[in-house]
């Protein structure tokens, strides 16, 4: 179960689309056996996230919750929203009721639109929780991780800490940790396969990180 000192629930977003935000979702639930949500999918609705997680974690005690928006098409949820002739209504995606650990991922990064006029971080600001950011390394994942920091810090959405998922690149999470303050929480590196033993390998060290902050 999830540490008392460590919040029982966050929004997991990512510093772009492809980060690995699932994988990681894969990792926290096991690490914390705690809930799943997706508030909004877009595309995959056979093989969704939700699934995806479900069939990686090992425990039985987490709970998978439905997503408010199922999109059809896999684009950004406007683009997939105004083709399924849907309007996301941030009003009426509220957070499940749960009295256990929850944990939330975003559809792609922080600036992605849900609407004409509204953003995915306009979402983590209306369900008031902090956040985990997940980083990869890539060039250029410098800027985004900053900037996705930045926009965080102006909006005074607290950041739990950074994970960054795949090839380990020393210089540029350095620069990035050193720039940010922001603690590492962990790493994960490029799996060739991914199955419930990888997944709760990872859980168990994530859990003993977690456990000492």
């Amino acid at each position: 179960m999830i540490p008392e000192h460590f919040p029982t629930q966050f929004i997991l977003a990512g510093i772009g689309t492809e980060i690995g935000k699932t994988v990681v979702s894969s990792i926290l639930v096991e690490a914390l056996q705690a809930d799943y949500w997706k508030p909004v999918q877009s595309g995959a609705l056979e093989d969704s996230d939700t699934e995806t997680v479900r069939q990686l974690i090992s425990n039985t005690v987490s709970q998978f919750h439905p997503e408010a928006y199922r999109l059809t098409q896999p684009l950004s949820p406007h683009a997939a929203a105004e083709i399924d002739n849907v309007h996301i209504d941030l009003n009426i995606i509220t957070l499940p009721i749960t009295s256990n650990a929850l944990i939330i991922e975003l559809a792609g990064g922080l600036m992605v639109p849900l609407n004409d006029h509204e953003l995915n971080i306009d979402l983590v600001q209306k369900l008031g929780l902090p956040i985990i950011l997940v980083s990869r390394n890539y060039l250029g994942s410098i800027n985004h991780t900053l900037l996705s920091v930045e926009l965080c810090r102006n909006r005074n959405i607290p950041i739990l800490g950074i994970i960054f998922n795949g090839p380990t690149v020393s210089s540029t999470e350095h620069f990035i940790l050193n720039y940010t303050n922001i603690p590492c929480l962990g790493r994960i590196g490029q799996e060739n396969q991914l199955t419930k033993d990888v997944i709760r390998n990872y859980a168990n060290q994530f859990a003993e990180l977690i456990r000492s902050r």
